[in-house]
């Protein structure tokens, strides 16, 4: 008799995980400026624009090869980078805050947070970086629909908008969960 394996152990769904493992992007000038996805650090180095400095230990293969994935790949030709802007979600804004209640300083996984804003929705506050913490649900539901003086919190540390600190800052975090990102990093 044979087994079958349910949907998500099959492996061709593992291999395209694989793909999305982030890998680290460094400029010519090994300064890092972005994550991207490990398919698309393959075309990149395919295409002859990047380069592979550090790989994991996963491959991928085709019919005939076996491809190490990369984890940190570098550009060949410096790039300047403009204004880096950072896309409001709510697993950014989690990340900048480090999982932890703004509020409470209660540190909680993931789907027990929620974002608040500090300046209530309803009294014209704006979803962007300098008015989005996180926030666990209890304190969400103390707080309601009051600024947090008026519901007498103080806040951890007051949201900051999206920087090229905050960048290098969501790269460490991401780092956490690969050695070999460590020193391009600057610790």
């Amino acid at each position: 008799m044979t087994e079958r394996f349910p949907e998500r152990h099959s492996p061709e769904r593992n291999g395209a995980d694989r793909l999305h493992k982030p890998v680290l992007v460094l400029n010519a000038s090994f300064e890092p400026i972005n994550v991207c996805a490990a398919r698309r650090a393959l075309v990149l180095i395919l295409k002859g624009v990047a380069i592979a400095e550090e790989h994991s230990q996963m491959q991928v293969h085709s019919t005939r090869n076996a491809v190490r994935l990369p984890s940190v790949i570098r550009l060949h030709d410096y790039r300047r980078i403009p204004q880096q802007t950072r896309s409001l979600s709510r697993k950014n804004i989690l990340m900048r805050d480090k999982y932890t209640c703004q509020y409470c300083l209660k540190v909680t996984p993931a789907g027990e947070l929620t974002l608040d804003h500090v300046l209530p929705r309803s009294r014209g506050g704006p979803s962007t970086w300098e008015n989005l913490v996180a926030c666990c649900h209890p304190c969400n539901n103390r707080k309601g629909n009051r600024t947090p003086d008026e519901a007498n919190f103080r806040l951890l540390r007051p949201p900051k908008p999206f920087s090229l600190h905050t960048s290098r800052h969501l790269m460490r975090l991401l780092a956490r969960s690969d050695e070999q990102w460590r020193k391009y990093l600057f610790y």
